[in-house]
């Protein structure tokens, strides 16, 4: 071999080595999973289990939010409105706010992925916190593949037990509840996401916090119970 060709042969042998390990190290990742959707719902699905709440129990006003984690207009509700909507009327008692998942499969890649994703995320105290990053960081995991790699960092990151999480993904053991989730917002009438249930009364994502403040007052200021006081807002079931 003339010595001219000697540093060639030794950086192609360098980028087959590091391909090789990249390759390796991609099949060792988190493989990918997939839900299924209209699974038949039992009632061990439902039983306990209302939604991920947010908020005092003793709140006047229950608002619940259907939405679907990996919805554009959720996220951006969430990073605009939320902060202003926790502020003004979680933190002070007046609402206590239950999240449902509401999948919409046929516009989505990985809907019911991610919901899947927050449940297991909830049984180790998490829910609202991966929400939360969910919604930061949903261009980044929406748009992948496989969107596992992703969501597993972000419950690390939460330092949950991921070998723990990643069981619970596997088992695939809440797609009925996910299911029911939704099967109860289509029986309410919700046809898109963010979709907010107040009073019996559905809102959309043109509902901003400003509005949401003033029904709610209105509707303490007709109620006969008392003032609400501020309390420590409680996450999970």
């Amino acid at each position: 071999m003339a010595s001219g060709q000697k540093p060639f042969y030794i950086v192609l042998g360098v980028i087959v080595v590091v391909g090789v390990v990249l390759i390796a190290k991609r099949a060792s990742g988190p493989a990918n999973i997939s839900m299924d959707a209209n699974v038949v719902v039992t009632t061990a699905d439902t039983s306990g289990f209302r939604g991920y709440l947010l908020g005092s129990a003793d709140a006047p006003v229950e608002v619940t939010e259907y939405g679907d984690l990996e919805c554009p207009v959720c996220a951006a509700y969430a990073l605009v409105q939320f902060a202003d909507i926790k502020l003004r009327l979680i933190d002070p008692g007046k609402v206590r706010l239950r999240y449902r998942d509401y999948p919409i499969d046929g516009a989505h890649r990985h809907p019911r992925v991610a919901a899947h994703a927050l449940a297991c995320s909830n049984d180790q105290g998490h829910s609202w916190d991966l929400i939360e990053k969910m919604f930061d960081t949903q261009t980044e995991w929406a748009l992948a593949t496989n969107p596992m790699p992703a969501l597993t960092d972000m419950v690390k990151g939460l330092g949950e037990n991921v070998d723990t999480w990643t069981q619970c993904m596997q088992s695939k053991k809440y797609q009925g509840r996910i299911q029911a989730s939704q099967n109860e917002g289509n029986a309410l009438g919700v046809g898109g996401t963010p979709t907010f249930l107040i009073a019996g009364k559905l809102y959309d994502n043109r509902f901003g916090s400003d509005q949401m403040v003033k029904l709610v007052d209105s509707l303490i200021a007709a109620s006969p119970r008392p003032a609400p006081t501020a309390a420590k807002p409680t996450g999970g079931q």
